[in-house]
């Protein structure tokens, strides 16, 4: 039997199960990857609702990340919920320290509302330290326009916007679920030329956890040796599967799961 690729992810816990690392290692065990994690906070969450966060102390998680990488190394990483500026500096370190050859941000700076979660700093953060290593970068709209300063509504604004991320030293972005004409658009740029990866609209709320996941995806095809766009076309593919998987669960009282499956 080969021997499966080694995955890190390095982010927050959610304590229901959707998102966070729980996804990221539910989705890679599906795609049969070995699937590591360094913990950036503990929450205690549900469907309906984060009611606590305790972050992790930036010297554990920089033990955490010092220990793995340095057994076990890691054909590919993805950040997640990161959340202060210390753990983004500690994060960058320790990837560019143990050259990990595939890193994909996915940078979690708003709620599900859009609104920002965090101080300017933060964002600050992603740009001087993250950005440079991301072979990509997968922000949604909300996040896309924290990061460039500007509004980003709509897919024309999307596609100023990839411009000045790239500008920012990411080699590749996706910005994730643009609604436009009745149908979700995740718009990705290499740089040369911009690519409308299109999916339906479903009438669901379950939709918790797919960020985590196509992010996850994307490193799993990267680290089986894909280029980066047959990477982000297989792992949309594998979300919006997992999305529809889920689409008519009553599984709890508010923003339910998804269901990756192959």
């Amino acid at each position: 039997m080969n021997l499966p690729n080694k995955l890190l992810t390095i982010a927050g816990s959610d304590s229901g199960g959707a998102a966070g690392l729980q996804a990221d290692l539910r989705a890679w065990a599906v795609l049969g990857a070995y699937g590591m994690s360094a913990v950036t906070a503990v929450t205690a969450q549900n469907s309906l609702t984060v009611k606590a966060v305790k972050f992790m102390p930036p010297d554990f998680i920089a033990e955490q990340l010092d220990t793995v990488l340095s057994d076990y190394g890691a054909d590919a990483a993805k950040t997640g919920f990161l959340g202060r500026v210390d753990v983004i500096k500690t994060a960058a370190a320790k990837l560019k320290l143990f050259t990990v050859p595939h890193v994909v941000v996915d940078p979690v700076l708003v709620n599900h509302r859009g609104e920002s979660m965090f101080p300017p700093e933060v964002t600050q953060a992603y740009i001087h330290h993250l950005l440079p290593l991301a072979e990509l970068v997968t922000p949604n709209l909300a996040e896309a326009g924290l990061l460039v300063d500007l509004e980003v509504r709509t897919l024309a604004e999307a596609e100023t916007a990839v411009r000045h991320l790239h500008n920012l030293g990411p080699k590749n972005i996706l910005i994730k679920r643009i609604l436009h004409k009745n149908q979700f658009i995740d718009l990705f740029f290499d740089g040369k030329q911009m690519i409308q990866l299109k999916t339906a609209v479903l009438d669901t709320k379950n939709t918790h956890g797919s960020g985590d996941t196509l992010s996850a995806a994307v490193c799993a095809f990267l680290a089986r040796g894909d280029d980066i766009e047959t990477a982000v076309r297989q792992a949309q593919q594998f979300t919006a599967t997992a999305i529809r998987n889920a689409s008519t669960w009553k599984f709890s009282s508010g923003h339910g799961p998804i269901w990756p499956t192959i």
